[in-house]
């Protein structure tokens, strides 16, 4: 059996790399020169920036992946203080509680909002709805402040996305398990396991890109910079790809999709034109990333935490920013802080549309009202944009996960960020696993 992946980020090098220990043949197409796609860490003046995911959390799958690649010793935790992580409230930045008992200890919550809190222990379970939004969930669940104020701030700064739009079954699957099983998620937490518990947070020491600059110089049948250009299948149903640089013809007995959903929707076209509709619906907000550094004596905030949040009803410019120099100190100069701070998303998109002059000094302004940082101008600054950021689990990923079911029955396997889950953990276990199941059916 033959095997041909489309895509070299992250799901399609774990994918080749786990069917290449399995002893399948395979190859790998990946159009950049540069292995990884949006896992990308860049050096500048001193600098070390993830313009990608920043960090990750160590997941089982992601460890056995760092212990095969021999990385282990490279694993950098983040400093202590990123158990603390902030949300903008009424002006000023407020410590989230870290557990479901912090919610009703600490004075983050109105007493209406904890009162709501406790009350979702008896609230009945309702039959799950597929288009159940996030925000549907949790306001019938805990009421509008904890949408307001928890849910909406996570969901915009690590998801880039809307919880009004993206749909619950799809985006937190275990919270409708919970109120299914227990019949309330807080009794879900307590039953399985240590509410508030969070995993481990990790980074590399020299970038999270190391990991698939590793991955990359292990595979023996890995061709980047080599783009799969057209797709036709034989009268037996094999596979043929046409791939660049240079043009060459090879036929496959199955494909994996390891592309986003709108770069493999033009592929499947001619040959599956409903599955390439529903994959090219797939929405991807536009989202920028601003890295501003300052001298330490200029910032009056402690930055002893991960990052803060903003919540769209404070009415921000940003979703927030990552005390990137808080958690890795070692990353920046000495004596400076740096700031990496999103602009756009679903809930922002014109401000991730604007001119990069405007969007630095927007961001300089607010990071100077929010943490009374005294400086006229920043160090120094630095931007990278995403015209397609995060794929959003909204009610347009239903048909695309429809559609990727139906190509398994024509030997298409899909595993990338809109099929597995947007974290690089979830792409990792979900690419894993195919591999297993394909060489199960290999051998």
């Amino acid at each position: 059996m033959r095997i041909a992946i489309l895509g070299g980020g992250i799901s399609g090098l774990t994918a080749a790399f786990y069917l290449q220990r399995a002893g399948v043949a395979y190859d790998l197409f990946e159009a950049s020169p540069r292995p990884g796609g949006n896992i990308r860490s860049e050096h500048h003046e001193g600098y070390l920036l993830e313009t990608g995911p920043n960090s990750l959390q160590l997941s089982d799958e992601l460890s056995d992946l760092l212990e095969h690649l021999n990385l282990t010793d490279q694993i950098q935790d983040t400093a202590a203080v990123s158990a603390n992580r902030y949300v903008l409230r009424a002006g000023k930045y407020q410590k989230l509680p870290g557990s479901p008992p912090g919610l009703l200890t600490s004075g983050f919550f109105s007493l209406k909002g904890k009162v709501n809190i406790l009350r979702e222990l008896s609230r009945p379970a309702q039959a799950p709805d597929a288009r159940e939004t996030l925000a549907a969930f949790f306001r019938r669940r805990f009421g509008s402040e904890i949408v307001d104020y928890a849910l909406n701030p996570f969901i915009s700064g690590i998801y880039a996305g809307d919880p009004e739009q993206l749909l619950v079954h799809k985006t937190f699957p275990r919270m409708v398990e919970m109120e299914q099983t227990y019949g309330s998620v807080l009794k879900g937490l307590a039953k399985s396991g240590t509410p508030g518990t969070r995993r481990r947070i990790v980074s590399l020491r020299d970038g999270l890109q190391t990991m698939p600059n590793t991955l990359a110089a292990q595979l023996t049948n890995a061709h980047f910079g080599e783009a799969v250009t057209s797709l036709t299948r034989t009268p037996e149903g094999k596979y043929q790809l046409t791939t660049s640089g240079p043009p060459r013809t090879e036929t496959y007995d199955a494909l994996v999709l390891a592309l986003p959903a709108y770069a493999a929707a033009p592929l499947l076209k001619p040959l599956f034109p409903a599955a390439a509709v529903a994959l090219a619906a797939v929405y991807y907000p536009p989202m920028t990333a601003v890295y501003t550094a300052y001298q330490r004596a200029d910032v009056t905030h402690p930055l002893d935490g991960f990052g803060a949040l903003h919540p769209k009803a404070e009415q921000p410019y940003a979703a927030g920013s990552i005390w990137t120099s808080s958690i890795y100190p070692n990353r920046v100069p000495a004596g400076h802080v740096l700031f990496t701070t999103f602009v756009g998303g679903t809930q922002y998109e014109a401000q991730a549309r604007q001119p990069a002059e405007q969007q630095q000094q927007q961001v300089h302004a607010e990071l100077c009202r929010l943490y009374g940082i005294r400086a006229v101008q920043p160090v120094w600054q630095y931007r990278y944009s995403w015209e397609r950021a995060i794929p959003q689990f909204d009610q347009r990923i239903v048909a695309a996960h429809t559609a990727a079911d139906e190509l398994l029955e024509a030997g298409i396997f899909s595993t990338a960020n809109w099929r597995a889950g947007v974290g690089v953990p979830d792409c990792i276990r979900h690419a894993r696993a195919l591999a297993e199941k394909i060489a199960k059916g290999a051998h």
